[in-house]
């Protein structure tokens, strides 16, 4: 492998120890080819190759997709709510659902960190989704409804949090859990009128 690679075998017996961290690029694509994989695989079977980072996220962005879609929901994961800028913020899953004139801006969260942050972003996020839709042709009920949304993962810190915070999550998120998996899951039943928080 050394030979067919050009590097030495010292090199090599570096790197499979587990000590090629600091290896260049061109070093693991050389080592790659050596052994007749291409680079991206050979890479996804080292020593250490996990799961995306947002694994858990992206779980729970896909239950929501797979559960709004029973309900007629047409879902876009990861909206850029400002494409023009470089370094767009987005919705973890916007939710139209046109023939009733709805829409939902979902975020979730998987770790809270900023949550004051994390509700005054939902609602600009709100705000900029029903901008947008505004400005296209109108729905056949003649407006849009666009509402917010948390998805929060089911975790004893998350649920220790929101009991300790009750009276401002429920001030916040008073639309009904029941109500928002209803509507969700059913094309015949709207969305709440208020925000709502879902586990």
């Amino acid at each position: 492998v050394a030979d067919r690679a050009g590097i030495s075998q010292s090199l090599i017996s570096h790197l499979e120890r587990g000590r090629g961290s600091s290896a260049s690029i061109e070093t693991w694509s050389c080592v790659a080819a050596a052994v007749g994989e291409q680079y991206v695989g050979f890479l996804e079977r080292a020593p250490g190759a996990g799961q995306p980072r947002d694994l858990e996220h992206l779980r729970r962005q896909s239950a929501l997709v797979e559960l709004a879609r029973a309900g007629g929901w047409t879902a876009l994961p990861e909206l850029a709510i400002d494409p023009g800028n470089a370094r767009s913020r987005s919705i973890d899953v916007a939710l139209v659902r046109r023939v009733r004139g709805e829409a939902v801006v979902t975020e979730i969260w998987d770790w809270f960190d900023d949550v004051g942050a994390g509700m005054r972003g939902l609602d600009a996020k709100t705000s900029t989704l029903a901008t947008r839709l505004a400005a296209e042709p109108p729905p056949p009920t003649g407006t849009w409804r666009v509402r917010g949304l948390y998805v929060v993962r089911d975790t004893r810190r998350n649920r220790a949090l929101v009991g300790e915070l009750r009276p401002l999550f429920a001030a916040r998120f008073p639309g009904t859990s029941v109500g928002w998996l209803t509507a969700l899951g059913d094309p015949g039943r709207p969305i709440p009128d208020a925000d709502g928080l879902l586990w």
